[in-house]
């Protein structure tokens, strides 16, 4: 008497949920930390859109300083030679002598950076939408951090350098696609090498995957996509190894930024929305009372 009574599947849904967290989004604890709800389609897809054309003209607007970039692109490689990882210059053209390879590599470069990016954001709004929002500020943080690289620190790529070595492998295989060589490179900053949001980008792309995939073989494609992207920029001169580092560390800025922001990195969110997360729940029988059962 006095206490409601509850279904078995209920006792257990319920004991596995904290208070603070069964009490609502606003109540205990975490009442100010951000609650994930289910995105919008039609404000993601334009928000993604307004985003990367907001990104594209910052980048592109940034002046092309080409002297200090190459200034600065000869003493990366003086730096990376003292460290004992100056190979780009090696694979460049190990990979070049490869021609069915390297324009492989070409059209990865050209293609694969905004595809499988864009197909993990769509995976994640339909599979994970409590996860979406905060693993995509992760990205958004990642990028918007990088424009601050790249007014900072003008870097010319490899190919670029002068009296380099490197290959232009875009301008000697003609292969299309690219915004850093031949007809195109006219759109795109030449010296906005550093860091590397090839490399930040596959990243997220690979640590998402890894972390919320369940089928092991493609929880193996996230790990193997940001090591392929690595070889990739490397073989084609558009990257020296320290821009990698750089889009390492813009990473791991947009993770500390969703950390602040949601109190937890978005792996560790709920795969659904606050607002869906109790729906298969049955509520408590309402508690009996004497007149109830009388008459």
């Amino acid at each position: 008497m006095g206490e409601p009574t509850v279904t078995t599947q209920e006792g257990r849904e319920r004991a596995a949920v904290p208070q603070s967290v069964a009490d609502g989004p606003n109540r205990g604890p975490l009442r100010r930390l951000r609650t994930p709800r289910r995105p919008r389609l039609w404000f993601e897809i334009l928000l993604i859109g307004v985003s990367y054309w907001t990104y594209s003209l910052i980048r592109n607007a940034v002046p092309e300083q080409r002297a200090e970039a190459l200034r600065n692109a000869d003493w990366i490689w003086r730096s990376e030679h003292r460290l004992g990882i100056a190979v780009e210059q090696s694979v460049n053209h190990a990979v070049n002598s490869a021609t069915w390879l390297i324009i492989g590599m070409n059209y990865y470069y050209a293609t694969l950076h905004f595809v499988v990016t864009l197909a993990v954001l769509v995976w994640l709004y339909r599979r994970h939408p409590g996860r979406y929002a905060a693993t995509r500020l992760a990205l958004f943080a990642t990028t918007g951090v990088a424009l601050v690289g790249y007014y900072l620190y003008p870097l010319a790529p490899p190919r670029l350098m002068n009296g380099g070595g490197f290959v232009d492998t875009v301008m000697v295989h003609h292969t299309w696609g690219s915004m850093a060589s031949g007809d195109l490179k006219h759109m795109s900053n030449q010296y906005a090498a550093m860091p590397s949001m090839h490399i930040g980008w596959s990243l997220w792309c690979g640590l998402t995957v890894f972390a919320l995939a369940r089928v092991p073989w493609v929880r193996v494609l996230g790990l193997l996509y940001p090591a392929a992207t690595l070889v990739v920029i490397v073989a084609t001169a558009n990257h020296f190894w320290l821009d990698a580092v750089g889009g390492l560390l813009c990473l791991g800025f947009g993770f500390a930024v969703t950390r602040l922001w949601y109190g937890a990195l978005p792996y560790a969110l709920p795969s659904a929305p606050w607002n869906e997360r109790f729906r298969h729940v049955r509520p408590a029988d309402p508690v009996a009372r004497p007149s109830d059962s009388v008459g």
